[in-house]
Formats: structure tokens, sequence, C-alpha cells
């Protein structure tokens, strides 16, 4: 094996067009900070265009770098958004990043609620995923990096709906990796744990209300069972999207990659 340093590639983005969805907060405003800090161009998506303009803001270079307001909860309008976006040029990283359903037990859930969210998901992943494999296949470069969870490793209690459409994603995500590979495209799939986000938040209060615990003694729960005794900062997640995007992870594709301080029990 050479022992040549000038065959290590960098995480180094300069040249690379980004879509980053979900971008206006939490881990994919963290993400779209991290590529562009790494040289890419960033396209933010999301659904609020004040808090997109707000996010730009923060982006090194901001003029160099863009945003499409679609809501997700519309695959029609996430769509039209993409659609929009390949046309004016080739897109070769799109990290998929959506909020989750609101929590609840798989036995009292609707199913209006797994309709909603594997549109919300997977409908507009697999658009998304369509509309830049063209320009992907034609630069000889693509990366598809899906924000999922860890519960497509080990079901997370109180969140039925998500456990179900999470595990659907990453079934999808690895039958792409299989297929669009000979294109030099890879697919993967980002498992965070408990990471400090406005979805967290969520999630700690609505089980404050159902168990009359304080906040800080779930979250206090939430860090015992990490084996790092912590949550997650959305920086740490956007490190590990930021390295799957790179060219150093020219050889990795179809995994699923927990980042969450070794929570998960299963390897």
């Amino acid at each position: 094996m050479s022992n040549d340093t000038t065959q290590w590639m960098p995480v180094e983005l300069t040249g690379k067009t980004a879509v980053v969805c979900g971008a206006s907060q939490g881990i994919g405003l963290a993400t779209a900070q991290h590529l562009a800090g790494l040289g890419a161009r960033v396209i933010l998506m999301a659904r609020n265009k004040g808090k997109l303009e707000i996010a730009l803001a923060t982006l090194s270079e901001p003029s160099r770098h863009d945003y499409a307001v679609a809501d997700f909860s519309d695959s029609s309008l996430v769509k039209t958004a993409i659609q929009s976006i390949v046309e004016r040029e080739p897109v070769h990283i799109l990290v998929n990043n959506t909020g989750g359903p609101a929590g609840g037990p798989i036995t009292e859930a609707k199913p209006d609620a797994f309709i909603k969210t594997f549109e919300q998901h997977l409908i507009c992943n697999q658009l998304l995923a369509q509309a830049v494999l063209p320009g992907m296949k034609t630069a000889g470069y693509g990366r598809i990096i899906n924000v999922i969870s860890t519960s497509v490793k080990q079901p997370l209690a109180g969140l039925g709906v998500s456990n179900t459409v999470r595990g659907a994603v990453a079934s999808w995500a690895k039958t792409w990796a299989n297929e669009v590979g000979p294109s030099g495209i890879t697919v993967n799939n980002v498992l965070p744990g408990a990471t400090n986000t406005s979805r967290l938040d969520e999630i700690v209060h609505s089980k404050a209300e159902k168990t009359g615990q304080s906040a800080a003694d779930i979250r206090s729960q939430m860090a015992s069972a990490v084996p790092l005794k912590r949550t997650g900062e959305p920086e740490e997640v956007a490190r590990a999207i930021a390295f799957l995007a790179s060219p150093s992870a020219n050889y990795i594709s179809g995994i699923n990659l927990p980042v969450d301080g070794g929570r998960t029990l299963s390897l």
C-alpha cells in the first residue's frame, strides 16, 4: 500500500452544489453552515421564507448561496421547488432532512398520520432524488444523505408513526444505493440520537405533560441513557453529514450511521 499522502482526499467541497432540506433550523441549518464553510454552494430548502432568509445570512459568504421555499406536507410544492433548481444548475449533494411527526403509541395512531408522514418523508425524498439524479450522473459525483433516526435500528418508545416510516425510508435508501452505485453516486443515512433541537424540545415537553415529571428530569434521563452521558449538538450531526458528502467518503454507500453517543444498543 502506498504511503503517498497526496492520495488522501480532504473533507472539502469547493465546486459542489448542495441542497439541504429543513435548513432553517436545527440539524439542517447546522449542516448548511458546515457545508458552506467547506466551500460548497448551498441552497436551503424549508417552508418558512422568513426563517430561510435569516438562516441564509448565517452562512459564510451569504451571497454565494440561495434558498427555495417548499412545504414538505405538500409533495407537489417540493417537486416544483427542486425542478426550478435543477433547471438552473446541477446538484451534487442532496441532504434529505424533514421534521418528524407528532409522538404517540402506534396503537393509537390514525391512518392519516401514516399517510401524511409517508408523503412528507419518503415521497418527498423520492421526488428530490429523482430530480437531482441526472445532474449527478453527468457530473460523475453524487451524494444523497438522509437524516433519519436511530429508530431504524431500535424502535423508540412513543414514536409509533415515526418508527414505521423511518424504517421505510432506510429501506428506500438502501435500494437507491444499489441502483445508482454504478454511476459513482452514494446514498447513506445518518441516524441522530437525542440532539438539542426544537424536535427534542417537543418530545421532552410531551413526556413531561404525560408523566408529570419536570422537563429537566426528562432531559437528565435522556442524557444518562447515553454512554457519553450527554445529548448531542446539531453541529456534531452536521460533521458526519459533511464527511459523507465529501470525496473522502467515495467508498461508503448504503449504510446507516448512528450519531448518538453510543446510545443505540444494536450493532
